[in-house]
């Protein structure tokens, strides 16, 4: 799909902020410089051609009350690794869910990540998730708690 300078516009006012207001589109259409019915119908344009994925909140764990969170490192067969990952990904609490190649020393090619209250949360979650997968070897996981959040926005692709 080729994007053009008005489908560039588009992405851009939806990567930012999304207004708290009765008519949002009708703010973004104008921060894009578009009217809102051409906003929209390049929004599903984009949309059906693949451009976009998705339009979502990026949630600030801590602030919505999310005291803990972590990043599971799973070790997969990767004959399962489809399956595996379908049942972690229609977790609710399972935020985000990566395939990813290993390395001689770092066996782990499934990530998850996980918000809960406490670690005990995370841990009993991650406990559910081993038992739904059939991973049952406590090796083939590693719980990477976050120490410090250094960053959390969205990906700008387009500078407006």
């Amino acid at each position: 799909m080729t994007l053009d300078e008005k489908d560039e516009q588009v992405i851009c006012a939806l990567q930012g902020g999304f207004p708290i207001s009765p008519r949002p589109y009708a703010e973004l259409a104008e921060r894009a410089g578009l009217s809102e019915d051409e906003f929209l119908a390049r929004a599903r344009r984009l949309k059906e051609g693949g451009a976009i994925r998705k339009v979502g909140a990026v949630l600030q764990h801590r602030k919505a009350g999310f005291k803990a969170n972590v990043l599971i490192a799973w070790r997969v067969p990767s004959e399962r690794t489809d399956e595996v990952c379908r049942k972690f990904s229609s977790h609710p609490r399972v935020s985000h869910c990566y395939d990813r190649n290993t390395a001689p020393d770092w066996p782990y090619n499934v990530y998850t990540m996980v918000h809960g209250q406490s670690r005990e949360e995370c841990e009993s979650i991650a406990n559910e998730l081993a038992s739904e997968a059939g991973i049952t070897d406590r090796a083939d996981r590693q719980m990477l708690y976050t120490v410090r959040e250094w960053k959390k926005a969205s990906l700008k692709y387009f500078i407006g």
